[in-house]
This record gives structure tokens, C-alpha cells and sequence, in this order.
């Protein structure tokens, strides 16, 4: 990650600081020979001026989280921080493991929905990612489709994956010259998951731009994130934003609601086994009601955004650690190569690449697909002993903070796979590495997201040569990538 500083303009006598400057104050401590227990107050708290309130000490190049991460590094004797927003809200965001255990703990705290969550439940609604957790649809759909997550279901999902890879293979043959490979695993993941969830071909390498629907997605996901860095009095200025918004939900909408529509119109014996199959028919095991139509929709855009907007991330973010690690690339190949050429290795082979799987491991370490989750106390309670949370208190959990703790992740910005090895794993405490998420809220999709990912970057590194590669830097995207990440791919002498 790029952490470069860089100065912001002056705006009359005032000067906002480096985006990597120390934060100028923090509120007072309570004095805790009159407490035991310290005052949500004493965290550190970014200043807040009138309208914009903490935004001068917000920016970054690569994004909001980016300099989280940056501010939760500087505090990690605090393990948190405050930043007020022109919205009025002032989270508070964790980032140490000790402190997130205790948030971790499903008896004191549940997931709630704070910052782009808010936004994306406009056309996510119920689903499965973007529900509460007192809605029914969520317990029905969980209920109905966790089965068909299982790691034991994904096999009859892997065709699809290796359908969609043969085209990314396909496309890459092609090349005349770099390619770019957040757009191409973006095309990759978006048609693996329409065809497995759905039975939907987007064909996304036979066309030139992505498919109006995928555009419709990524702008509303953007503005998820826009939306909260403007004060409210701003609002009135974004009305063609809004209006554009408000429409690409609509397109959304029209062409998923087809898709079901159609669907019910085949005759039940002609259904394919798939995730839109078994929304349509499966009772929920619960209450014996079916999904709504409307539910079927969340849950089907849940799956277009989760199943491709993480996993093309996830593996760009591979791609790029090995193409800059030559060793490592080929400590991976020749995994892959014992496997043979000239055939997509089976689901089995696949589940056996044990360092390819501890790559992406460790690439979720450092590039947590999901960087943030909201977690609020069930009840009154504290921080590791120390900090006092009252009920219904909504606390970030800095995903990619956690990942980089140096008191659990030593050298923590060192890309070492070996990490994942069972002895390291076992030593470390289980708050220390939550990629997909916590509990009953984790990410339903995880077997699914792992074996796509590994077969795709397997079968990467033993047909193509990669290289040479850009630095890294993050583009401010809901989900991180790469940005500007073009890599020249040229097939390996023998691969077919």
C-alpha cells in the first residue's frame, strides 16, 4: 500500500495536516481512581470542525479505510478511535486484537448495519448481508441456503467455475498486450457466479465493455461510499446523482426479477440445480414458508455483489504478490505443475493446493476483502476490562487493522504465506484473523468464494508467465483492489 504523505491545501488560516500527520488532540481521561472503568471519551477522537467535521483528516489517495488503518496503527496503544462525519454519526472503529475479542464475543455483541451497508440495503434489502438480525427473511433465507453453501454442496457448482475460467483463459491467450486484471477478474467472478447462482451467461469476455447491469452495480456500490462523506447540506447539489442512483437500481431490478420470471415459467422438471432452484422451491425447514419474490431478488443481488465484487479483489491482489515475488510464483507452480498440464484440474486437486490456499490466506490477511464490520453491544458491558460500552453502541471492527496487530502478526506488512501453516494457525487467538466475518453473520458464501479462487489462480500461474508489475496502490472502492493493475500475461511454453 502506497502511505506516501502528501499535503493538503490551505483553506484560509487553517492548515490541514498530512494525511499521515498524528492526530492533533484527543478528548480527556476520565481519572480512573473515581472509575474503574474509562468513558467512551477517552478514545482517541479526530477534531471536528462546524459542517465537514473530521473530513480534513479523512483523506487519503487509496480511500477511507486506507487511513483508518493508517490512524489505528499510529493508536494501537489505544487499540481504537473516534472520527466524527458531516452526518452527524461519530463511529468508533477497533482495531487491536485484544479489543476485538471481547467485540467478537456473539453473547455481548451482534452485527449491525452502519456506513455503506445503510446504502446498499437500497437494493440488497433483506438479503442475506445487508438484513438485520431480528428480520425473519433473514433467519428463512439462511435456513433455506446455508446447505446449499455447504462445503459439501460446492461440487455441483464447479462447472460453472471452470466454464468461466476457460473463457478468462481464452480472453488471456488473445492478449496483445497487458491486460488489465481487476477488469477481467471482475468479468471473471461476475459470470462464475451468475451461471452457478442462476443459470445466467453475461458472456462477459465476448463483449467489449462490461454488461449494463455490471455498471449499474459497480456505480451504485461508489455511491454507497459517496454518499456518506457529504454533509447533509450538500445534498440538493446531487440530485442527478441521486436520479442516476434511483436508476440503476431500476435496471438492476428489471433484469434480476426477469430472471426469476422466467425461471418460474419453465417447467419445474427443466430447473437446473442452483441457488435460484432451490430460493423457488426449498420450504424454509423453520416455519415451511418459501422466499418471497422480492426476497429472491435481495438475495440473488446479494450473491452478484458478494460472490464478485470480493473474489475479484482477492485474486487480483494474489496475482499481484506473486508476479512481484518470483520465488514464491514458483513455489506455487510447481504445486500446480505436479497436478499435469493440458486439463482444469478437478474439485479434489483443487482442495489439495495447499500453498496456493495459503496465499490467498494470507492475501485475505493483508487485503481483507470485507475490511470493516459493526458489531453493538447486546447489553452494558467493556473493552478488555478497561473501556465502558453502554447497550445498543455500535463499535467498527477494522478488519485490516486486526490482520496487521504486530503483537499477534509479527513483521505484520511481510507477505509470508507460511504464517498459514498448522502450527502457526494453532498459536494464534481466534480474534486475530476474521476475512469472512463472525458468527452467525458470517459470510454464507466463503466454501464457494475459496474454491473459485484457488482453482482460478492455480490454474493462472501454471499457464501463463506474469510480469512485469506495477506498485500497488488500493483504489477507494466499497471492497479494495488494485488500482491501475495491467500485467503483461504470456502463455507458458506447453500450457494449452
Amino acid at each position: 500500500m502506497s502511505l506516501k504523505p502528501e499535503s493538503r491545501a490551505a483553506t484560509g488560516d487553517l492548515t490541514f495536516p498530512a494525511y499521515n500527520a498524528p492526530l492533533p488532540s484527543t478528548e480527556p481521561r476520565m481519572n480512573a481512581s473515581t472509575d474503574p472503568l474509562l468513558p467512551l471519551s477517552s478514545i482517541p477522537t479526530l477534531p471536528r470542525l462546524p459542517v465537514v467535521a473530521s473530513m480534513p483528516w479523512l483523506y487519503h489517495p487509496e480511500g477511507f479505510m486506507a487511513r483508518m488503518l493508517q490512524l489505528l496503527e499510529q493508536h494501537r496503544d489505544a487499540g481504537a478511535i473516534r472520527v466524527p462525519l458531516p452526518t452527524g454519526h461519530s463511529p468508533i472503529f477497533v482495531g487491536n486484537v485484544d479489543l476485538a475479542t471481547d467485540v467478537l464475543d456473539e453473547a455481548r455483541f451482534e452485527k449491525v448495519l452502519e456506513g455503506p451497508l445503510v446504502h446498499i440495503r437500497d437494493f440488497a434489502g433483506d438479503g442475506l448481508f445487508t438484513a438485520h438480525s431480528h428480520e425473519e427473511n433473514w433467519h428463512r433465507a439462511h435456513r433455506i441456503l446455508t446447505p446449499g453453501f455447504s462445503s459439501a454442496s460446492i461440487d455441483r457448482y464447479y462447472p460453472a467455475m471452470v466454464e468461466s475460467l476457460q473463457a478468462l483463459c481464452a480472453h488471456w491467450r488473445r492478449a496483445t498486450g497487458p491486460v488489465d486484471v481487476v477488469l477481467d477478474m471482475t468479468r471473471l467472478t461476475l459470470d462464475t457466479i451468475s451461471l452457478a447462482g442462476f443459470a445466467h451467461r453475461f458472456e462477459s469476455f465476448d463483449r467489449p465493455t462490461l454488461h449494463p447491469f455490471l455498471q449499474a452495480l459497480a456505480r451504485a456500490l461508489q455511491e454507497s461510499i459517496d454518499a456518506l462523506r457529504r454533509p447533509p447540506f450538500l445534498f440538493p447539489l446531487f440530485r442527478a446523482t441521486r436520479a442516476r442512483y434511483r436508476q440503476d437500481i431500476a435496471t438492476m431490478f428489471s433484469l434480476v426479477d426477469e430472471v426469476i420470471q422466467q425461471r418460474k415459467q419453465r417447467p419445474r422438471a427443466d430447473w437446473p440445480s442452483d441457488f435460484l432452484s432451490l430460493m423457488l422451491d426449498a420450504p424454509d425447514p423453520g416455519s415451511g414458508e418459501r422466499l418471497s419474490d422480492e426476497n429472491i431478488r435481495y438475495q440473488i443481488l446479494t450473491f452478484l455483489i458478494a460472490g464478485h465484487e470480493t473474489t475479484a479483489g482477492l485474486l487480483a491482489f494474489a496475482l499481484h504478490q506473486l508476479a512481484l515475488d518470483p520465488a514464491l510464483l514458483q513455489r506455487v507452480r510447481a504445486e500446480v505443475d505436479a497436478l499435469g498440464h493440458g486439463r482444469m484440474p478437478s474439485m479434489k486437486e483443487v482442495l489439495g493446493l495447499d500453498l496456493t490456499r495459503r496465499v490467498l490466506s494470507e492475501t485475505l490477511r493483508l487485503w481483507p476483502t470485507v475490511p470493516a464490520i459493526t458489531r453493538a453491544a447486546r447489553a452494558d458491558t467493556s473493552l478488555a476490562g478497561r473501556i465502558r460500552v453502554p447497550r445498543g453502541q455500535p463499535l467498527g471492527l477494522l478488519i485490516s487493522a486486526m490482520h496487521r496487530d504486530p503483537t499477534v502478526w509479527p513483521d505484520p506488512s511481510r507477505f509470508d504465506p507460511d504464517r498459514f501453516l498448522p502450527g502457526p494457525t494453532r498459536a494464534r487467538p481466534a480474534a486475530a484473523y476474521k476475512p469472512f466475518g463472525v458468527g452467525k453473520r458470517a459470510c454464507t458464501g466463503r466454501h464457494f468464494a475459496l474454491v473459485e479462487a484457488t482453482l482460478c489462480l492455480a490454474v493462472l500461474v501454471r499457464d501463463f508467465e506474469l510480469g512485469p508489475v506495477p506498485p500497488l496502490t488500493l483504489a477507494p472502492t466499497v471492497s479494495p483492489k488494485p488500482r491501475g493493475f495491467f500485467l503483461r500475461v504470456t502463455p507458458r511454453r506447453g500450457a494449452t
